[in-house]
């Protein structure tokens, strides 16, 4: 087979959609004929926002994979790696002013990301594994977005190599950028290795149409490099799981909720409803934060809310399927059309009524409707959500189940491996 080195700092036992994404496509790649060879970091050295040891048991036998050190610049939290900020300090802001300065430390002195501790270890390993394995074909996937300045430099020592950047979102555009008060020589290095990486590459795969627009806007030659290639789903991942009516109409969030989701409509949406006497149970099912929580009980009654940790993947999928209606919420953030939460195809896959709350030209939405989706509402669109979800009630049936193979892990690996091959 032809082999293909994939650098990805997030890998078993790390969990989250980015480690998802590479997984899969290291699972179904050998099937395109192309054989994955792995570069990762050591979980000894690693910080991780989550972690999901069962997604371990999912690493293909026999596949080669590399891990090195990685210099830890995350120290300043102490041993307690619970504490430290995920996605780029969103979704557990903290704004005392040791808090601000730690944001401010942050975005002006580890540029891209404080991950770049592992690019030195990860770079020397992965000249070595290029040169004994025969490597002809490079992906560097992020975030972070320091894994990316690796690319640039091996794509430097290995003019002839086939450089591919996977960007799985925004870089300095993201929506949380402003955080870290970068200061106007902090973003202009930051926009740099940006538009750098996106000019060296040879090749660029992105999560979604608006997402690949906003990453090649302003730089000559991008948008022709640019191929969409989305997350999806895994067959095997819902086998076995039967799919369960709740005795109470239950409605599910998966994953993680920050102050920029927008949840005031839904929350005025499902007050409405229990005014009416009408039952139901509003799930959430990960990392919400303190005040959100607050937000949400001060509008709903306690015994129709449910808050559950962060659960593995195998987890999530049957609490899915256990569910009436599966709530989709995009931060209201500028670019957030670009938006694309993973769990979107787990949603598809699930069968399960969705109700989507963001950008009707996003790329969520765009999936959403593809596959037979209706409930697409503004944030404030409280009495149409609130309709949606009685006339759901009401029918007292889910979506009819259907395939859809455009979002299955194994057809999208094929066309990874095909996107390869030319």
């Amino acid at each position: 087979m032809n082999r293909v080195l994939i650098v990805t700092y997030y890998w078993p036992p790390s969990g989250g959609a980015g480690v998802q994404r590479w997984l899969k496509f290291a699972k179904y790649l050998p099937g395109s004929g192309w054989e994955p060879v792995i570069l990762t970091v050591d979980p000894k050295y690693a910080v991780y926002p989550a972690t999901d040891a069962s997604l371990e048991k999912e690493i293909p036998a026999g596949i080669k994979i590399f891990r090195t050190k990685a210099t830890n610049w995350f120290r300043l939290y102490g041993r307690d790696k619970s504490k430290v900020p995920s996605a780029g300090f969103a979704n557990n802001r903290d704004d005392t002013l040791r808090g601000k300065i730690t944001r401010f430390i942050r975005g002006n002195f580890f540029i891209p990301d404080p991950r770049r501790g592992w690019n030195r270890h990860a770079l020397g390993k992965a000249v070595e594994i290029i040169q004994q394995e025969n490597i002809k074909h490079l992906i560097t996937t992020s975030p972070p977005h320091s894994s990316q300045l690796i690319g640039l430099a091996l794509k430097k020592r290995f003019p002839g190599i086939t450089w591919i950047a996977d960007l799985r979102d925004l870089w300095t555009n993201i929506y949380y950028y402003e955080l870290f008060y970068p200061t106007f020589i902090s973003r202009a290095v930051d926009r740099s290795w940006e538009r750098r990486v996106i000019r060296k590459a040879d090749r660029i795969i992105t999560v979604g149409h608006n997402l690949a627009k906003a990453l090649s806007r302003g730089i000559d030659g991008a948008g022709e490099k640019m191929h969409v290639l989305p997350n999806g789903y895994d067959e095997e991942d819902f086998a076995g799981i039967q799919d369960e009516t709740p005795g109470r109409f239950t409605l599910t969030y998966a994953g993680t909720l920050s102050e920029a989701y927008p949840i005031d409509g839904l929350l005025e949406a499902l007050a409405s409803l229990e005014k009416k006497g009408i039952d139901f149970v509003l799930r959430f099912a990960g990392s919400v934060p303190d005040g959100t929580r607050s937000q949400i009980l001060s509008r709903i009654s306690t015994g129709k809310t449910e808050f559950i940790p962060y659960v593995s993947h195998a987890s999530a999928i049957k609490l899915m399927r256990s569910s009436s209606m599966l709530i989709l919420i995009i931060p209201d953030t500028p670019l957030n059309n670009c938006i694309t939460p993973g769990k979107v195809f787990e949603y598809i896959a699930s069968g399960k009524p969705v109700i989507h709350i963001g950008p009707e030209d996003g790329d969520a939405a765009y999936h959403l409707r593809k596959c037979g989706q209706k409930g697409f509402f503004g944030g404030n669109d409280h009495a149409e959500m609130a309709e949606y979800i009685m006339n759901t009630m009401d029918s007292g049936k889910d979506l009819t189940p259907t395939d859809h193979p455009e979002y299955s892990r194994r057809m999208l690996a094929l066309e990874l491996g095909k996107f390869l091959t030319v």
